[in-house]
């Protein structure tokens, strides 16, 4: 096993995730850390797993959890969530990492501390939170895990400006504020039961979102709280002024909390790490940090 002595965070056997179905960039990167880790450490068993399906990679990862195995998502920021759900779903002790593979690469830019090759020889495991999204009540309720950050109203938009837009970082805020026009305001009741409007709304994980987003100068990601970012509604020109902070100096200081309740006044779109979902009409929805959930290295 890697990791230093008497460390419980080690692992037994290494599986490389990846979607071959969105550009040739995950196939080659995951060939080409398979074959570094095949020579720097040959006696660990490498696997490579790629997706065939929407989704797939949560299953792939799900099956693969038993034991104590470390599941690499050679991904962005979506595919990396299918894994930590994976993960969870089966008993949360798999180590995950991620290694750079999409658009964004919001949590890999975040939180990197080495190579991610470097970082799977040492076998030096921490523990970070996940966000828990929990949407409705009941029998009907749902819940998935975010490693990074979960966003209504502008978030989702600016992850959609981004993929379809053109390549490259001008083009791409080009993009954001094109699809600035077509924003609808965030209409919720908080849990103290007071009415808010607002153009967004962030509860973030880690500092950086949306590519070149930074939404908190003191987010930690293993302190049990994430940070809160609300934009009220406001004129378009301000939405911009706000956009453009975040992509230069940064948003600031933000409030830190463990939980989040509000239910939707009407439809609002929702990114979970990427993936862009909708809640619907008067649809309770609950955030908490899960402290310290998820095993990780890189």
């Amino acid at each position: 096993m890697m990791g230093g002595p008497g460390e419980a965070g080690t692992f037994d056997r290494i599986l490389l995730i990846y979607n071959p179905a969105v550009g040739r960039a995950p196939a080659v990167l995951a060939e080409r850390l398979y074959r570094e880790l095949r020579n720097r450490a040959p006696d660990m068993p490498v696997s490579l797993l790629p997706t065939a399906f929407p989704g797939h990679g949560r299953t792939l990862a799900r099956e693969a959890a038993g034991g104590r195995p470390l599941l690499v998502s050679v991904s962005g920021d979506g595919g990396y969530n299918d894994v930590v759900n994976g993960a969870m779903d089966a008993d949360g002790k798999a180590v995950c990492a991620v290694m750079g593979a999409g658009n964004a690469n919001d949590h890999r830019r975040s939180t990197r501390s080495l190579p991610i090759a470097d970082a799977i020889v040492r076998g030096q495991v921490r523990r970070m939170d996940l966000l828990r999204l929990t949407v409705g009540e009941g029998d009907r309720a749902w819940s998935r895990y975010a490693h990074s950050y979960v966003g209504f109203g502008l978030t989702p938009l600016m992850a959609i400006g981004i993929e379809k837009g053109v390549k490259g970082r001008f083009a791409e805020l080009l993009s954001v504020a094109r699809a600035l026009r077509s924003l609808s305001p965030v209409d919720i009741t908080r849990a103290d039961g007071a009415r808010a409007i607002l153009d967004s709304l962030i509860l973030a994980n880690i500092s950086r979102i949306a590519k070149y987003g930074k939404v908190s100068e003191a987010g930690f990601p293993d302190d049990g709280m994430f940070e809160v970012v609300v934009l009220p509604h406001a004129r378009r020109w301000r939405i911009g002024l706000m956009a453009l902070r975040a992509v230069t100096v940064g948003l600031g200081a933000r409030e830190s909390v463990p939980s989040y309740r509000f239910t939707s006044t009407a439809s609002i779109p929702l990114q979970i790490d990427g993936e862009v979902m909708e809640v619907g009409t008067g649809t309770p929805v609950l955030v908490e940090s899960v402290h310290q959930a998820l095993t990780t290295l890189g």
